[in-house]
């Protein structure tokens, strides 16, 4: 299916319903819902509760729903989940299990349509892409003198979606009025805007509603290309977009331009932009920007090339630290063993998503805190002040107690 949308951008599909109810395909809905595994929604209902009952009796169940059209979403559970250290909460919706298998079976289905339909300067939830090819796209670009940069912010994103813009998208490439029937349904257990964010569905939906912009900024970097030069760069991954412009005075109006056009399709889009984070960053004078967690600079190297350099955004490490405090205060009288079970997992993910940038020196300050960390909770359970340096050598820290050591940054070739 993939190869013939992309064969045929004008192609419009039909026939799909039928293999979003097949038994094989709700079983991949189903394992990639346990995949993420995830709260409960409204109904309560677990995993734990459907495998006890017999997880073949409850697709059965979904299959039949869907084929006798009495198929209905529950409501979403709405859950607020602490974001940047604590200080803000993003709403999420949560839709029942049963809701999930049956997004996970149609985003099976519309998926390879879609992709032959986005652009490479895409990369959110998309098959065989990530944020660090992201995170490198916006370095490879400041290397290239795109050093005017607009960032932008869109407020509130994923509940502003407008469900009747995006249906009409869907229609573009789906001609099957069940799909889109049962697409809306979905759509409407989140309420009467927006896509609920933790939904299996709302990444692909988010990149057929923003694929105008990607599309738009696709030809203001072919419109003013000079041979292999362009002057234009972005990336994209969901509801975080960046846009890089030459340095050169003589792109001025190219800047401008490019702001302008943005706004115009956010506006047909019925988004807004969250002005007070909204803003064009000039690189050459010694500003900064975020992106993906990531805080971008652009440097001297020791031989007097301009170089890009990014490392982890203050709030990232504070976030971070905030964490593992948790944990530590949480675990006072915890054995250290099961406090390090803990926290190796968050370290481990967090230094692997950070390690292609410099991260060098905020890794160094990390280990050397979590390793106090750790001296103060054993001296503490042995009622003693002070950090054991002499009682326990940091060898044995990371080799007896197995406490996550691997903090190597990995050299991407911008330094």
């Amino acid at each position: 299916m993939g190869d013939t949308a992309k064969a045929d951008k004008t192609k419009r599909f039909w026939g799909l319903y039928v293999h979003v109810g097949k038994l094989e395909t709700l079983r991949v809905g189903y394992d990639l819902a346990k995949c993420n595994n995830g709260a409960p929604g409204i109904d309560g209902v677990t995993f734990e509760a459907i495998e006890a009952a017999g997880v073949d009796a409850f697709l059965a169940q979904l299959r039949d729903e869907l084929v006798a059209r009495t198929y209905r979403p529950l409501r979403d559970r709405r859950v607020e989940i602490p974001k940047d250290g604590g200080t803000k909460v993003r709403v999420l919706g949560i839709p029942a299990i049963r809701d999930r298998v049956v997004q996970g079976a149609l985003k099976l289905i519309l998926e390879p349509i879609f992709e032959a339909d986005f652009h490479e300067g895409s990369y959110g939830y998309r098959p065989k892409r990530s944020a660090q090819a992201a995170v490198a796209r916006v370095a490879e670009a400041i290397t290239k003198n795109k050093t005017r940069v607009i960032d932008l912010d869109l407020a509130a994103y994923f509940d502003t979606v407008r469900h009747d813009l995006l249906l009409g998208k869907v229609a573009r490439r789906v001609e099957d009025g069940e799909i889109l029937h049962l697409l809306k349904l979905m759509l409407k257990a989140s309420g009467t805007r927006g896509v609920p964010q933790g939904g299996v569905i709302s990444p692909l939906l988010s990149n057929i509603y923003l694929n105008e912009v990607d599309a738009m900024l696709e030809r203001a970097k072919e419109v003013t290309r000079n041979g292999k030069y362009t002057y234009v760069e972005y990336a994209r991954y969901a509801d975080d977009l960046v846009i890089l412009v030459d340095g050169y005075r003589r792109h001025d109006w190219l800047l401008k331009a490019v702001d302008r056009r943005l706004r115009e399709e956010f506006a047909k889009l019925d988004l807004r932009l969250n002005e007070a984070k909204s803003r064009i960053v000039d690189l050459a004078r010694g500003e900064a920007f975020g992106f993906l967690g990531f805080e971008f600079r652009r440097v001297r190297s020791l031989r007097g090339a301009w170089r890009p350099q990014y490392t982890p955004q203050q709030k990232k490490r504070r976030a971070l630290r905030a964490k593992l405090k948790e944990v530590f205060q949480r675990s006072q009288s915890q054995p250290i063993g099961r406090v390090i079970a803990e926290i190796n997992p968050m370290l481990r993910g967090w230094v692997t998503y950070f390690r292609i940038g410099h991260a060098g020196r905020c890794f160094s300050f990390l280990k050397d805190w979590v390793e106090k960390r750790v001296r103060r909770h054993m001296m503490r359970a042995r009622k003693r002040s002070g950090f054991g340096w002499k009682r326990w050598s940091r060898e044995w820290l990371y080799t007896a107690l197995g406490l996550f050591t691997d903090y190597r940054v990995q050299y991407r070739g911008h330094a």
